[in-house]
C-alpha cells in the first residue's frame, strides 16, 4: 500500500456513471448515467452517482412532489423521484468525519456512498476530526499507512451503518459504502486480490463494496474477488472493450463462486465520462478556434446526442 500523498495523486476525486449489476435480478450490468449536483439544497459541491436500474427510458427533467401520509404532507427531492419514478439510486462521491453529516444527503434522497484515497486525503488533511484517533494510533506504534487504513476503515464502517436501513429495505438493492484497494496495486493482480479480502474482512459490514480499478491486470482480481463472494465496485472504465471484459470477469467470478444463493454478491461497473470530457476539453482548447471553444464540455452531450 501506499503514503497518503501518493493514494491522493494517483486517485482523483471525482463523480462517476455506475452500473449496478445484482444476480439476483439480472444477469447483465445495468446502463446508468452521472449527473452533478441535481439538488443545490443538498452542496454546492456535491458529486452524485446516479444508478439506473429500470429498462425504461430515464429522464432527467424530473419535477419535485409532495406525498401525503396520515394527512400530513411531506416535501420530496428530485432526488426521491429519481428513484421512484426512473428507478435511479444517487450515490453520494464524498465521504468525512462526523460521518453523521450524511444523514440529510440519506434524508434528501442518497442512497449510497463512494469514496476514493484523494476523498479521504483530503478529509483528514482539513479537518481536525481525525486529529486523537491518529495522534492514539502513531503513539501506539502504527506507521503513517498503517494509521491511515485505520482511519478510513472507522468511517467506512460508520457510513455503513447510516445506510444499512436502505440495504435492508431493498434487500441488498441498495444502501452501499465503497472504499477502494491502494492505486498503487493497479498494476498487482495478487496484491488487488489480497487487498480487496483484507479490506471486506476487517470493514465486516454487510453493505460494503469493494472498489477496483479496471486495468487490464486488475480484471482478473475482479473475477477472483467476486469469486470469494465479496460485492465490487469496479471504477475506471474508459471504454466499452474494457466494460464488456469487467462484464465477463463478474460473470465468470459468479460462476466460479460456488455459492448456492448469489442474492447477495452484486458488481457496480463504474462507466467514467468527466475525466474523457476534461482530456477532450484540453485538446480543444489547444485547437483554440471560437468552434472548438464553444465546444468545451459539450462532449458528453453530444454523444448522448448522436
Amino acid at each position: 500500500m501506499a503514503s497518503i500523498s501518493n493514494l491522493a495523486n494517483l486517485t482523483p476525486a471525482t463523480s462517476a456513471g455506475s452500473s449496478r449489476s445484482s444476480s439476483s435480478s439480472s444477469v447483465l450490468p445495468r446502463s446508468f448515467i452521472t449527473l452533478r449536483t441535481l439538488n443545490s439544497k443538498l452542496s454546492s459541491s456535491s458529486h452524485l452517482s446516479l444508478r439506473y436500474n429500470q429498462t425504461s427510458t430515464p429522464s432527467l427533467f424530473v419535477r419535485c412532489s409532495a406525498s401525503g401520509e396520515n394527512g400530513s404532507t411531506t416535501k420530496k427531492t428530485t432526488l426521491h423521484d429519481l428513484y421512484e419514478k426512473e428507478g435511479q439510486s444517487p450515490w453520494y462521491d464524498n465521504l468525512c468525519r462526523p460521518v453523521t453529516d450524511l444523514l440529510p444527503f440519506i434524508a434528501r434522497g442518497v442512497r449510497g456512498v463512494t469514496s476514493n484515497p484523494a476523498i479521504f486525503q483530503k478529509a483528514i488533511s482539513t479537518s481536525n476530526a481525525y486529529n486523537d484517533q491518529f495522534r492514539s494510533l502513531v503513539e501506539s506504534g502504527n506507521d503513517i499507512e498503517s494509521a491511515y487504513w485505520e482511519l478510513v476503515v472507522k468511517d467506512i464502517q460508520d457510513a455503513c451503518k447510516l445506510f444499512e436501513p436502505i440495504y435492508d429495505q431493498t434487500e441488498a438493492e441498495d444502501g452501499y459504502v465503497s472504499v477502494e484497494v491502494s492505486p498503487m496495486l493497479a498494476d498487482d493482480t495478487n496484491g488487488t486480490v489480497e487487498a480487496a479480502k483484507y479490506l471486506h474482512k476487517v470493514v465486516n459490514r454487510r453493505n460494503v463494496y469493494i472498489k477496483i480499478p479496471a486495468t487490464a491486470p486488475c480484471v482478473p482480481s475482479i473475477r477472483d474477488v467476486i469469486a470469494s463472494g465479496i460485492s465490487v465496485n469496479v471504477t475506471l472504465i474508459f471504454s466499452i472493450a474494457r466494460y464488456e471484459a469487467v462484464i465477463d470477469a463478474y460473470l465468470d467470478g459468479l460462476e466460479a463462486s460456488g455459492l448456492d444463493d448469489l442474492s447477495r454478491v452484486t458488481s457496480v461497473a463504474s462507466f467514467f465520462v468527466s475525466r474523457v470530457d476534461t482530456l477532450m476539453d484540453k485538446m480543444l482548447e489547444k485547437i483554440g478556434t471560437p468552434e472548438a471553444l464553444d465546444l468545451r464540455g459539450k462532449v458528453k452531450k453530444l454523444g448522448d446526442n448522436s
